[in-house]
């Protein structure tokens, strides 16, 4: 794994503290340099040690902010921000996880009242001095105050997608070792929850104290916390990681177990009961002959522990896949073999929402589709975003832009091995109006994705009427992120998902699962239930890059979190079915 959205982080933040002081024009700067790293196909560290002409190679990284990147990499630290956290001692990142509060705020409120922390914040709010703020006001004070415990909930666990990638580089590690069988994440990773709490790691070994060693030594951790022959835990990328190691004999058993959820595993046991059996990390036994099966963990005769598939079989269920495992049924239709079929991502066979440069991607429709045919796609949208509120800068499209890059579209369709469609990203107002893209122009696309980014709910008022009446717009094709959600920064939209669900039914209208790790936007809660009222689902990219393309696996595994099957989700569907459906 690569450490460029480590550095990329480094500079984010170094921006922010800029903003906060009022700073001019570097903070963009730095934030475009940021994106950039973090899109970058090459390691930013390889670069590093190709020399720093090869980091200023990266668009948007010039000669001060490669050496930044250089002294990052080299010793750990920059100066320069190390100086800037001097001047601004705030915790920038959770103070600007309260909803209303950016670095601008921060800054003010440092300087007026000294607000360093959550724990500041609260007080400052609570005892109504943040009204008495020059620029501010007692509706802004109580808007920050109702956002201060959804602020401090987030921080107490990562996003997925930041965690996902070490965990998969753990595994990878672990399975290069030559006293280890086998190993898998396991807990909320292997789940796909959207957030995580800590790591969870499990290998097969019997030289559990060797395996345990080897990983305080691996490159990528920071900090060891604890080391012994079953458990050790380091920190990595700031994320604490917990390896379990078991004798390759219970590893099924113990795989299971500690994959969850605690209600699944609960359930699971019951159902294990009521057949005179009882299974924990070592294993199904049946005790149906034993007079205190509680004497001992391995009490009773063994009927599985080597393989989950086993572990469930012995239960009388099929295996059931980890996305499930949230005791919403599971249990019984794995006992009643009335699983699911779930999506995967390989029957995905293309992507109906992203964007290029021509609004606020980072790269041309040329590369973007060059990156779509590349994965084998069979079609592949480009729906930029319509000018409106809530769009980044003034970056959204007019009528008249959209028909100049319909030309453009037409220009290189015939250039590529894949189904080109064109479209846009429009936006939702407050009474579900698709709005700053004329209907006439709407008509002439071949995709129209409608999407709330503003206005989202900070009353926590009940916003269903609004996404019901986009999805009946006569020229709406998908409803894009419908609760509006950023995992950790921005809490979803109230609305009822079953309501929401039998209208996009009823209109012929898709609900997408964004795939962006900060969006995850339906969540699987809600996928099912739109499947469950009879509602089409898309799994889109919203991808602004083509690195961004491959957060595809996020939503597919969302969407089977929410049951989904290929039948489901519009884009498994062959590209004449899809564009039968858009028509």
């Amino acid at each position: 794994m690569s450490r460029n959205a480590e550095v990329a982080e480094r500079l984010e933040e170094y921006a922010d503290l800029l903003e906060a002081q009022d700073v001019g024009y570097k903070p963009t700067t730095y934030r475009r340099a940021a994106s950039n790293v973090r899109d970058h196909p090459d390691a930013i560290e390889d670069l590093v040690a190709d020399g720093q002409d090869a980091v200023e190679e990266i668009d948007g990284v010039g000669e001060a902010i490669a050496s930044k990147i250089v002294e990052y990499v080299e010793t750990g630290s920059i100066a320069e921000l190390e100086d800037e956290r001097e001047k601004l001692p705030v915790d920038m990142a959770a103070l600007t996880r309260v909803e209303g509060v950016g670095p601008k705020t921060v800054g003010k409120l440092y300087d007026a009242l000294g607000v360093q922390d959550l724990d500041d914040l609260q007080e400052a709010a609570e005892n109504g001095e943040i009204r008495e703020v020059e620029g501010f006001g007692a509706k802004t004070e109580e808007n920050i105050r109702d956002h201060i415990a959804f602020a401090r909930q987030a921080g107490e666990r990562d996003l997925l997608g930041d965690g996902r990638p070490v965990a998969d580089d753990i595994v990878a590690f672990l399975e290069g070792l030559s006293d280890v069988e086998r190993a898998e994440a396991a807990g909320s990773t292997r789940r796909w929850r959207e957030t995580i709490g800590d790591i969870d790691v499990l290998a097969a070994s019997d030289a559990g104290e060797d395996v345990g060693e080897a990983l305080t030594e691996w490159a990528r951790a920071d900090e060891t916390i604890e080391v012994g022959p079953t458990k050790t835990s380091v920190r990595s990328d700031g994320l604490r990681v917990d390896l379990r190691v078991v004798t390759p004999s219970e590893f099924g058993a113990a795989l299971q177990y500690f994959t969850g959820s605690k209600d699944h595993n609960i359930t699971l046991r019951n159902h294990a009961i009521g057949q005179g059996k009882k299974v924990n990390e070592y294993g199904v036994f049946d005790i149906s002959d034993i007079d205190d099966p509680d004497s001992g963990q391995r009490v009773g005769d063994l009927l599985a522990s080597e393989t989950e598939e086993g572990v469930y079989d012995a239960l009388g269920c099929a295996w059931i896949p980890p996305e499930l495992r949230e005791d919403r049924g599971e249990v019984a239709a794995a006992a009643n073999d009335d699983l699911p079929d779930l999506v995967t991502e390989s029957g995905v066979r293309g992507d109906l929402h992203t964007h290029t440069d021509w609004s606020d991607g980072a790269n041309t429709i040329e590369e973007m589709l060059a990156a779509a045919e590349e994965r084998g796609y069979d079609y592949y949208a480009i729906t930029d975003h319509g000018e409106g509120p809530g769009v980044f800068g003034d970056s959204g499209l007019s009528g008249s832009d959209l028909r100049e890059q319909m030309d453009e579209i037409d220009g290189v369709r015939d250039d590529y091995d894949l189904t080109v469609l064109h479209g846009v990203e429009a936006n939702v107002d407050a009474d579900g109006n698709v709005v700053d893209v004329p209907d006439d122009v709407l008509a002439e696309l071949d995709i129209v994705v409608a999407s709330p980014h503003s206005g989202l709910g900070d009353d926590g008022g009940d916003r269903t009427d609004r996404l019901v009446a986009a999805v009946a717009h006569e020229h709406v094709d998908v409803l894009g992120h419908p609760s509006g959600r950023l995992i950790n920064d921005r809490p979803a939209m109230e609305y009822d998902a079953e309501r929401l669900g039998e209208a996009a039914a009823a209109a012929g209208t898709a609900l997408e699962v964004n795939a962006n790790y900060h969006r995850l936007d339906l969540p699987g809660s809600a996928v099912k239930t739109a499947i469950d009222a009879g509602a089409t689902v898309v799994v889109n990219t919203d991808a602004h890059s083509p690195s961004e393309l491959d957060q595809l696996a996020y939503g597919v595994h969302t969407a089977r979190r929410g049951w989904a099957e290929p039948a489901d989700v519009l884009n498994t569907w062959t590209t004449e079915d899809v564009l039968e459906f858009l028509e």
